[in-house]
């Protein structure tokens, strides 16, 4: 691809584009739709020439995290297997910024892996986990499980926040061998505060965690992706909440749920929580690793000393007929056992809308897209579906909702365009990989890559049209971001800035 170059990397030529707003989290805060209000985003782009090819950054060589972009700043999560900063050298979990006019590396967070069990924190797979920007914060969940806020300047503006130990957090973790702290430099991260859920909540995290905070208020909402031990037959922490809720200013753990989810989880916690309502009063949603939807109402500060408890107002059952006791003796089965839920709930007038279905590594095949309403406040919402869509197989995608339209991708290649108040397929368009991804919906079209490295741009229409297609030749699993006339592309190794009429001063080799 693209040469890589140290500092400045590919800088564009000036272009006139209509400034639209930025993408300062996964999904919308409201309801976590998976679209942007951009316009003038660019339909194709040619790598070989750099037509409409604003900068292209170098990642590691494995990157799950889906970009942000905020107050000037592109925030994604990756590995270290090509660092950037020579005194960072082994597997680590990375979480780079940054400067969002050309490209440039301004800072990153590097943390070590955990190594007492790999199942904790999965070899090579990074910091996977997406952030979420507000004002001059960033907060997200590392490889190590850990909930932190970063200030969005780094170290450029000093070292702020009550956490100063930024140098040990970022040296290797061993606990036989004193290890010295690796020296702080400009391209290293401010730590404002960091909280370990595995240390101090009592999770047993699995395989890595995922989680895209949401922020309501004074309080952060996260999914905690606790889960089985390494022999996917056990739950080690059956006491683990599956949500914890933090105050966003102390990093203090203010709320949990108490509802003895944990035993019956199959595989892990990894569909982030979203916001939306009932009967006008906002309602935290959260699709859990035990094949259950529920609603809570947010915390309410109180008097009382300790952690709270969440309320729950809302419960459904995403597949009644699943078992739901002893659910690890269906481990490995292809042909029945219970649901669980990678993607988010997408909440919009009234109805949820949610992907979930057996569980893509260890589950069986059956999946659905479904249409559920919001309105059973307090009770066990049995009634509630409105529509189930069966999908052909597994699904990781978080739906993206436009114009009566629903768009799901799925592990059986396939892209779906599925009518929003019947359920009735409009369309599938066949593709050439698995989609670990969730299609975003923006300036009238649709893009999405796939595991395989094909990036598809269709017109978000009841009519299938295909406007353009690349092969990236290396997975995708980010969903693509659009903010302030940029679509941006994380690739395993890259990220891309795409803009309508850019054009890289220097241009590389496919």
């Amino acid at each position: 691809m693209f040469p890589r170059v140290c500092g400045l990397l590919l800088v564009s030529a000036a272009v006139c584009v209509s400034i639209a707003k930025d993408q300062p989290q996964w999904g919308e805060a409201w309801g976590r739709n998976m679209i942007s209000r951009d316009t003038g985003l660019p339909t194709s782009f040619d790598l070989p020439s750099g037509r409409n090819v604003k900068w292209v950054a170098p990642l590691g060589t494995e990157s799950h995290s889906t970009p942000v972009v905020a107050d000037g700043r592109v925030f994604i999560g990756t590995n270290n297997g090509e660092p950037r900063d020579p005194k960072h050298q082994g597997d680590r979990g990375v979480f780079m910024c940054f400067n969002e006019a050309d490209g440039e590396l301004l800072w990153q967070l590097v943390v070590p892996k955990r190594e007492e069990d790999p199942y904790h924190d999965w070899p090579k797979s990074g910091i996977s986990s997406p952030g979420t920007v507000e004002g001059k914060r960033v907060y997200l969940v590392s490889n190590r499980h850990e909930v932190m806020c970063l200030d969005v300047e780094g170290l450029a503006n000093g070292n702020d926040g009550s956490f100063t130990n930024e140098a040990a957090h970022m040296t290797r973790w061993t606990n036989t061998t004193p290890v010295k702290p690796l020296e702080l430099g400009r391209l290293d991260a401010d730590i404002i505060w960091t909280h370990d859920m595995m240390a101090d909540s009592g999770i047993w995290p699995h395989d890595g965690s995922h989680s895209s905070i949401l922020i309501h208020g004074d309080y952060l909402y996260v999914n905690t992706s606790t889960g089985v031990d390494n022999t996917h037959k056990k739950i080690r922490t059956p006491e683990a909440p599956s949500i914890l809720v933090f105050n966003k200013h102390t990093g203090k753990v203010v709320a949990r749920d108490r509802l003895g989810i944990a035993p019956n989880i199959f595989h892990a916690t990894w569909s982030a929580p979203s916001l939306g309502s009932i009967d006008g009063k906002p309602v935290i949603f959260l699709a859990a690793g035990n094949g259950i939807l529920y609603g809570f109402a947010p915390y309410q500060p109180t008097d009382q000393a300790g952690v709270a408890t969440l309320q729950k107002v809302y419960e459904y059952d995403f597949d009644p007929k699943a078992p739901k006791q002893e659910v690890h003796r269906f481990n490995g089965n292809r042909g029945e056992g219970p649901s669980n839920f990678y993607g988010m709930p997408v909440f919009q007038d009234g109805i949820i809308y949610l992907a979930g279905g057996g569980d893509v590594f260890w589950g069986k095949n059956e999946a659905w897209l479904k249409a559920v309403r919001a309105d059973n406040t307090g009770t066990f919402a049995k009634d509630a579906e409105v529509w189930a869509y069966a999908l052909e197989k597994h699904v990781l995608s978080s739906p993206a909702i436009h114009d009566g339209m629903v768009f799901i991708a799925d592990t059986s290649r396939n892209i779906h365009c599925v009518d929003q108040k019947t359920g009735k397929t409009n369309w599938v368009h066949g593709a050439n990989g698995d989609f670990w991804s969730s299609p975003l919906v923006a300036d009238g079209k649709v893009y999405i890559g796939s595991r395989r490295g094909d990036f598809w741009v269709l017109k978000a229409s009841k009519q299938l049209e295909v406007l353009f297609r690349h092969d990236f030749r290396e997975p995708i699993s980010a969903t693509t971001t659009a903010a302030n006339g940029v679509v941006y592309i994380g690739t395993m190794s890259k990220l891309y800035a795409i803009q309508e009429g850019a054009r890289p001063k220097a241009v590389g080799k496919l």
